[in-house]
């Protein structure tokens, strides 16, 4: 039976019982009466049991298969179980989620080592939190968190499935996130210091990227085809959510639209490079440049693109808090601060939200050009940002 004990600094009892691996462990009931805290250091000890005799049955049944076909039992062990779940996920996840899960999968069989050939129930909640510190030691705090969140949703698929009785990996806390990779949205005096340094492709990107509030590869993957100057509408269908979009085109972005060059090709991209390098899979050298371009204008500190922060989306924003994805937050800020409705701001804007879906099934495009009309124009003066002020000096962008 467990036991309990009190600690002189704390009012509440805490438990004393032994967990599956052997290990002896004190927890806190959050109990101050000792009967109710009983209980519950009786209930902890019981499914501490339970799980170790379920993880000991599978290790009988492994160890009897093994002994009569002479090879594992499928799915049996880390690695086959890996193996399998990634054949059987592969039609269902988009091909950037799935490369992104196969990577986190194989880079902790590697951290694994030849523990990824044990059985899968003999993993522990330690082993995610060995590997999370591990990861800490050269990757941000928020790289280390989406690898747990990718191995948590691995496992539960396992629990699930009856491969293991509990989810080890849930038990994994999440690292602090960094105060430095705290997201902010950009300002119009910014906003308007980045164009005084950008080509005329990038002027076009911030445009649309803020007058529509979509993300970059969105923006990049725009043709003409996506524009309809008649009834001035963007559409589209957005890359990350699969999301068909119609958004209605302000003033500021159509008088922008009507003094672009424009072909007899319907297809034809409206911003040529970042199309083509999203198309060649190079995303994150079109967010580096704006990140550049960021640093030419004086928003963001210059960045030595030669020191690793991290691998991914969260290695390249560490350490800035500005991004082009900066320009979806001013837009939301905006028209919030211009009083427009959340629902129609999550319309625009694209947000998934279960309580908004719940009360708002369509906004009508009309609430929607409102919305938009109520942005700022970036054409107009603002009042001067705190950083230099010889900018429209420098050399515009490459």
């Amino acid at each position: 039976m467990a036991s309990l004990r009190k600690f002189p600094a704390s009012r509440f009892w805490f438990a004393c019982f032994t967990l599956p691996d052997g290990k002896r462990v004190q927890r806190s009931t959050k109990e101050t009466l000792r009967k109710p805290a009983q209980v519950k250091a009786d209930q902890w000890e019981q499914l501490a049991k339970e799980r170790a005799k379920a993880r000991q049955s599978h290790k009988v049944i492994a160890e009897i298969y093994r002994a009569s076909h002479k090879e594992e039992l499928p799915d049996a062990t880390i690695a086959a179980f890996f193996d399998g779940w990634l054949k059987r996920r592969k039609g269902e996840l988009a091909p950037a989620t799935y490369a992104a899960y196969a990577s986190r999968l194989t880079h902790f069989q590697t951290w694994l080592g030849e523990f990824e050939q044990r059985p899968l129930a003999e993993i522990e909640t330690r082993h995610f939190i060995a590997y999370r510190d591990a990861l800490a030691e050269r990757l941000s705090n928020t790289s280390c968190n989406l690898g747990v969140k990718i191995l948590r949703v691995v496992f539960e698929d396992a629990r699930r499935d009856k491969f293991i009785s509990e989810n080890p990996a849930k038990d994994c806390g999440m690292l602090k996130k960094s105060e430095s990779n705290t997201r902010r949205p950009i300002t119009l005096a910014e906003i308007q210091s980045v164009l005084a340094v950008a080509d005329e492709e990038w002027t076009s990107m911030i445009y649309f990227g803020l007058y529509t509030g979509q993300r970059l590869g969105d923006i990049a993957n725009l043709t003409w085809a996506n524009v309809d100057l008649q009834a001035q509408e963007i559409h589209l269908r957005t890359i990350k959510t699969n999301r068909v979009v119609r958004i209605p085109i302000c003033k500021p972005l159509l008088e922008h639209i009507e003094n672009l060059p424009a072909g007899d090709n319907p297809i034809a991209p409206l911003h040529p490079r970042a199309c083509s390098l999203f198309q060649r899979r190079s995303g994150p050298m079109v967010s580096r440049q704006f990140g550049d371009l960021l640093a030419t204008a004086g928003v963001i500190a210059k960045r030595d693109h030669n020191k690793s922060l991290g691998v991914g989306r969260s290695g390249r924003r560490a350490g800035s808090e500005v991004s082009f994805h900066a320009l979806r937050h001013t837009a939301t800020s905006m028209m919030k601060n211009a009083g427009v409705s959340p629902a129609v701001v999550q319309d625009i804007i694209g947000h998934e939200s279960a309580e908004i879906s719940a009360h708002y099934t369509h906004i009508e495009g009309e609430a929607k050009r409102k919305a938009l009309d109520s942005m700022p124009d970036i054409n107009l003066p603002v009042s001067a940002p705190s950083t230099p002020q010889r900018r429209a000096e420098r050399p515009r962008h490459p």
